[in-house]
This record gives structure tokens, sequence and C-alpha cells, in this order.
């Protein structure tokens, strides 16, 4: 293993664990920063880690504009100090109602949400009207991946207009994100953002031009934010979030991306069924199970393992050195998709210095905490 993966004493970590590499995360994110051009523009996504102290590293270089998926991720940056969130999601059900009630618990932040049609955005509007309190709402625009939001057009343009008339609501701008993006060539990739931009930059237009204000467009995600930060718009803000601990899918997908793996899996074998495989405590309740099987992990020091088979708790490798591993041996390996695989996973072990030094909670990681 790579002298930057070496842990002093492995003996207390219960496993299989994930192990956040202080000094490297701290690499990435100076890196982020420095493709960025600076925190001016940066609206990191936390749901790659959803940890306070993370939240607070990057609150100590400027950072404080920061986007969530879920409630849970949004009350999380609010109670680490993040007083300018996007919760980059429709509210329907009982969110809207939850929309409320964060505004009334945190009423000192600054809560943006998204929005691609009439009947939830007037429901939400509502909602903030009958508390006396009103919302940030930008809209959602598809950009090509048909997942969420409205194609640029008369549509999207009459959702703006419900959202800038309707009391409660704040018109704050165009979300786009461009998750179809991805090219391993920087140049095509670059081509494809630009296409996708050119559009929603003329709508946007559109929009001034009908008196309604659109004070930001938040753009992007990890593949694609180097591109966004290089236009010269002080409105587009860039949203990364997987780079910060980075994995082998990103590292496939985007090879021009260098950053580092800054949270492993420790697993330890607990059999030895037979002359070439190896058993490992690392079952698909410990590691993303989204990627395809056989291609969820990457074991560093073990190259020519094959992963045949893995169940809830168990992961089978076959590997020609099967005999030099007997049970309670250790191995390190890096998810395909460490997202979901930190959600996983309650709390991560920090390494920094080859020493354990520390132990964050996963704070973000269910669906709910107090809203």
């Amino acid at each position: 293993m790579h002298l930057r993966y070496q842990i002093e004493n492995t003996s207390q970590i219960i496993s299989p664990g994930l192990i956040v590499f202080r000094e490297i995360l701290e690499e990435n994110l100076d890196k982020m920063l420095q493709i960025a051009g600076g925190p001016g523009r940066l609206r990191p996504h936390c749901k790659t880690h959803k940890m306070r102290e993370v939240v607070q590293l990057q609150l100590a270089r400027g950072i404080t504009k920061h986007k969530a998926a879920t409630f849970a991720e949004a009350e999380m940056l609010a109670t680490a100090g993040v007083r300018d969130i996007f919760l980059a999601y429709s509210l329907v059900g009982p969110n809207i109602d939850r929309a409320v009630k964060f505004r009334q618990k945190f009423p000192e932040v600054a809560l943006a949400v998204t929005a691609d049609h009439q009947q939830p955005t007037a429901a939400l509007g509502q909602a903030m009207q009958h508390a006396d309190k009103s919302i940030d709402v930008l809209l959602d625009i598809d950009t090509g991946q048909h997942r969420t939001g409205l194609m640029v057009g008369e549509p999207a343009k009459n959702l703006y207009r419900q959202i800038a008339e309707t009391d409660g609501l704040n018109p704050a701008g165009l979300h786009i994100y461009d998750g179809q993006n991805h090219q391993q060539s920087r140049v095509e990739r670059k081509q494809a953002v630009l296409a996708c931009l050119e559009p929603v930059s003329e709508f946007r237009k559109n929009l001034i031009a009908a008196g309604w204000p659109v004070p930001r467009v938040v753009a992007g995600g990890t593949g694609s934010f180097p591109i966004f930060a290089e236009i010269d718009d002080p409105t587009v803000e860039v949203s990364p979030g997987t780079c910060l601990f980075n994995d082998t899918g990103y590292s496939e997908f985007f090879p021009d991306l260098v950053f580092t793996p800054a949270a492993l899996l420790l697993t330890r074998v607990i059999s030895r069924p037979t002359d070439d495989r190896v058993t490992v405590d690392l079952g698909y309740k410990g590691v993303a199970s989204d990627p395809p099987m056989g291609n969820r992990l990457v074991f560093p020091d073990l190259p020519d393992a094959k992963q045949v088979l893995q169940n809830e708790e168990h992961l089978v490798l076959e590997t020609s050195r099967a005999g030099q591993f007997t049970p309670g041996d250790e191995l390190l390996a890096i998810p395909r998709h460490i997202c979901p695989t930190t959600a996983l996973h309650k709390q991560v072990t920090v390494v920094a210095g080859g020493k354990v030094v520390d132990y964050w909670d996963v704070a973000a990681r269910d669906r709910w905490l107090t809203i």
C-alpha cells in the first residue's frame, strides 16, 4: 500500500470501516478551490461526505455557499454554521411543510430550493404565505439528462413567471445539472458543456428582459465544474462534490481531474474457502452496490483480485495470492462510487500522519434529523 495510506494501529477499527485520510482530503479541497479560482463562485455539494467536520474545513477556507440534496443534509449544513444553502431538489408532499419548519428553525439561513412544475410550486407558495415566510426558488433546467427540470422554452418561462409572481417565493435563478456529460476527453466534454449552457444563457436574457431577476446560475457537478469555472460570469456558481473524497469511478470518467482518493475502506479476511479464494467482510452493506458486480472496488495491494461473489456481509475474491492470506489480515479498498458508500457508514475513522486522530459522524446519512 502507498505510504500515504499507512495506518500505524488498526486494532480498534471495526471492519468494514470507512477511513478518511485527512491530509489527502484537505489537498483535494485546496485543488477544488484552485480550479474554481477561489471560494467566491464555489457552492460545493455535501452529498458525498455528509459531515459537519468537512463543512467546517470548507468554511475555514471561505466557502460560504453550499449545496444539498436532502433536508437532513441542509440541517447538517445549518448546524455546522452555513448561512447560504441550496437544497437542489423540488419539494413535494411533506417536504413542503419541512421547508416551512426549516425557515422557522433557521431564520438566519438563506434557503433555496428548485422547482419544475406548477402544482408543487403553488403549494410551496401557499405554505410560505400561511407561515409568513419566504423562500428562494431556482428553476430547474433540463439540459439533456431528462431526470428533472424543464427544457428552455415557453413552459419554463411561464413557471419562472409563476415563481416571480407568487407571494412567499423569490425568483432566485436557474439550476442546470449536466450529469449526462461523462466524456473522458476534456475537449469533447467542454464542447458538450458549452452546448448545454448556450440555450440557457439566451433563456436567462429573455427572463431578465421580461423584468424578472435571475441572480445566479448554479451549474454542473464534479466532472464539469472546471469548465463552468472558466466562464467569465460571476453569477455562475459551480457545485462539485465527489472530488473531495474522489473514487475510482470519477477517476475513470474524468482522467483530467487529478484528485486523490481520500476515503478508503478497511476490510479483513474472514475465510479462505478455496486455494484461490479469499473472503473479506466487505459486503454490499458496506460499499455502494450501484456499480456492476465485480467493479465496485479496487484493491491497490491485490491488483489481480477478481470480485466473484458479494452478499450482504461477504465479498469473495479470486486471486493467485490467496495462499498469502490468513483470517484477520487486512486490506484497503477504494470504492468505485464513494457518495452512497459514505451513507452506509455511521462514522468514519480519520487518519493523519499515519495515526488515527479522530472519528467523524456521518451526520446527514439519514433522511431526516429533527425537521
